[in-house]
């Protein structure tokens, strides 16, 4: 099981730091996904910014969300 997502920022390079529940921080890249599927509709900078912790993940307002094991996964610890 992933730890829950806590906070999330996101960065004008389409990267988002996250902070998760048991303290750790990581960023996730993502600039290979604004182009594939749902993912289309934050690929507007002015649309991804407005990234927020929904229920232990991460939404935006398009009801565009990620999976926390996707998160967890393809991040980097900072």
């Amino acid at each position: 099981m992933y730890p829950p997502v806590r906070e999330v920022v996101s960065h004008d390079d389409f990267s988002l730091s996250i902070v998760f529940d048991n303290g750790e921080k990581r960023l996730l890249d993502m600039r290979p996904y604004p182009d594939f599927g749902v993912f289309k509709k934050i690929h507007d900078y002015e649309k991804f910014k407005r990234v927020r912790v929904a229920f232990d993940t991460i939404e935006w307002d398009d009801g565009v969300d990620l999976d926390p094991e996707f998160i967890y996964a393809k991040s980097k610890p900072r």
